[in-house]
């Protein structure tokens, strides 16, 4: 462990082996940091905040600070942080509202200057947030999501697997897996079929989820038949599946 002289770092807390902390930084009395995690200069981590192992968080981020949900009492609230996940300068990563509530960031996120992670948001694994994004509270991101930056997102909002929205989107409902979205106000605008290739996504399925796209945005069916005949006539397979499941489970709404 490597820890700069000028760094604060209270009774009770937990540092890995081989963790780097930088000058200037406060590291709070119940946090853990797991091994190989760089701290950057002037970061506060604070609250009850677990970091994973070979995250790498720069200078003046501030992670596991109280909610700024107005409906906060106080309590006992929690950040989660995965593995070798990137917080670049100025993240700030709120802690939860209510008793026993947590905020989460996945495993091998990316996530750029000045974006905010609110409370209670659930992000999951190899998500991209570019500079500026911001996530309002009880936001979930699935994984492999990317959110282009200065792009504000409504509380309450589910980001489906794979979506990439457009820089400077205004989303306010729930955006359905695999899709390209952009706009204020935002819109599916195609499949993003790029991200599927990179993720190694099967042709035959990426033709599945191009098909099942005609069938939602350009039948002129409502959702719920637009649902009913991506069922009947599309082989069915788990990207499918996940996209039915999301729809079906959306509370929002999905963006049209």
């Amino acid at each position: 462990m490597s820890v700069h002289s000028s760094a604060i770092i209270e009774d009770g807390a937990q540092i890995g082996e081989g963790v780097d902390i930088g000058a200037y930084s406060v590291i709070g009395s119940n946090v853990r940091i797991g091994d190989g995690t760089r701290v950057h200069s002037h970061v506060v981590i604070d609250g009850n905040t677990t970091i994973g192992q070979k995250c790498d968080i720069f200078s003046f981020a501030c992670i596991g600070t109280q909610s700024q949900d107005l409906k906060f009492k106080g309590g006992s609230t929690s950040v989660e942080i995965g593995d070798r996940t990137t917080l670049r300068e100025y993240v700030t990563v709120n802690s939860g509202t209510n008793e026993g509530e947590s905020t989460v960031v996945g495993s091998d996120c990316h996530i750029l200057a000045y974006c905010h992670v609110a409370h209670a948001c659930r992000v999951g694994n190899e998500v991209i947030m570019s500079n500026c994004a911001t996530l309002a509270g009880d936001v979930v991101v699935e994984d492999q999501a990317i959110i282009g930056g200065l792009t504000g997102i409504h509380q309450f909002t589910h980001i489906g697997r794979l979506c990439m929205i457009g820089a400077m989107s205004r989303i306010s409902k729930d955006c359905p897996s695999f899709m390209i979205i952009a706009g204020n106000p935002a819109r599916v605008r195609s499949v993003n079929m790029i991200g599927l290739e990179r993720k190694q996504v099967e042709r035959d399925v990426r033709e599945k989820i191009k098909k099942a796209h005609r069938i939602l945005y350009r039948d002129g069916l409502s959702t719920q038949q637009a649902v009913n005949k991506i069922r009947d006539s599309i082989d069915t397979c788990l990207e499918i599946e996940q996209l039915i499941s999301f729809i079906e489970n959306s509370k929002r709404g999905i963006l049209k």
